[in-house]
């Protein structure tokens, strides 16, 4: 694999969760699914073992957060126990904290698991409910002063893809980002810390997802900076017809569109590519 080669020209910084990085690129997020049924890569690193070492290649191919996650949202998905959940994510997120300086982000709705990934060394809190489904999230989160980055979905995974239907998908979704913000600073999360997610397919069907992407610079003025995330999902699948191993090409396209309308963090399978992709944009963009 090529060496990366970080010396960028025209470097400035830019703190999605108070994390300070050089470069005029977004963060790249790589994803470690500890679960037997996440869409792209469930049981592959559902062992402790495998699951470190693919964070430890993440890290290797550049990614600036390592995002740990035990429950699959994939649409339809059954939801977890919460002692399974603990099986899976702490001892990960224990031992990779041991091998990497990088922010690690455990990927949970519960504020139990959210706590104890935090003393386990987790620096982010991805939530993909926004505080919805468990009152306590912004209590643990405010009280560790950790990032947060909350995220918009019709309904739970179980049914979210269920028919989802708005009169007006970007307002809402971005009356219901810049609401949930509110409360979450109101509850003491720093507001500095916080980055918001629209949820591409979370309760949205492959208009709602194009109507979102095509004005993710409306949501960039809720003055809080974007995740997007949309690695291999199904709506790439629907659109060009694709099977999941052949969603690289796309999957990078989108990331690099986000990045055109000022998304702050992109989360990932394939980091080293999305990342070289990203810099290749930015040199091109001096």
């Amino acid at each position: 694999m090529p060496e990366l080669n970080e010396n960028l020209e025209n470097e400035k910084e830019v703190r999605p969760f108070g994390i300070c990085h050089r470069g005029e690129l977004p963060l790249v997020m790589g994803i470690v699914n500890v679960t037997p049924d996440s869409f792209f890569d469930g049981g592959k690193f559902k062992e402790i073992d495998a699951a470190i070492a693919h964070g430890v290649r993440l890290v290797e191919e550049g990614a600036d957060i390592l995002d740990i996650g035990g429950e699959s949202t994939r649409p339809g998905a059954e939801p977890v126990t919460l002692e399974e959940e603990l099986r899976r994510v702490i001892p990960v997120i224990s031992k990779l904290k041991k091998e990497t300086d990088i922010p690690i982000s455990v990927d949970t709705c519960k504020s139990r698991v959210a706590k104890e990934a935090i003393d386990a060394g987790a620096g982010i809190v991805n939530d993909i409910s926004f505080g919805r489904f468990d009152t306590s999230m912004f209590s643990i989160v405010s009280k560790s002063d950790v990032g947060y980055l909350g995220m918009h979905m019709q309904g739970s995974p179980g049914n979210m893809q269920m028919n989802p239907s708005y009169t007006d998908v970007v307002g809402e979704v971005r009356d219901f980002l810049q609401e949930r913000a509110e409360l979450a600073v109101g509850c003491g999360v720093r507001a500095d810390k916080i980055v918001v997610d629209p949820g591409i397919g979370f309760g949205k069907n492959d208009n709602h997802n194009i109507a979102l992407l095509q004005n993710l610079n409306e949501l960039t003025l809720l003055g809080y900076p974007l995740m997007i995330g949309v690695s291999r999902k199904s709506m790439i699948g629907r659109l060009l017809g694709l099977e999941l191993g052949a969603r690289l090409a796309p999957s990078i396209a989108v990331a690099l569109f986000s990045a055109t309308k000022g998304a702050g963090v992109i989360r990932v399978h394939d980091v080293f590519d999305t990342r070289q992709a990203l810099r290749m944009w930015r040199l091109l963009s001096e």
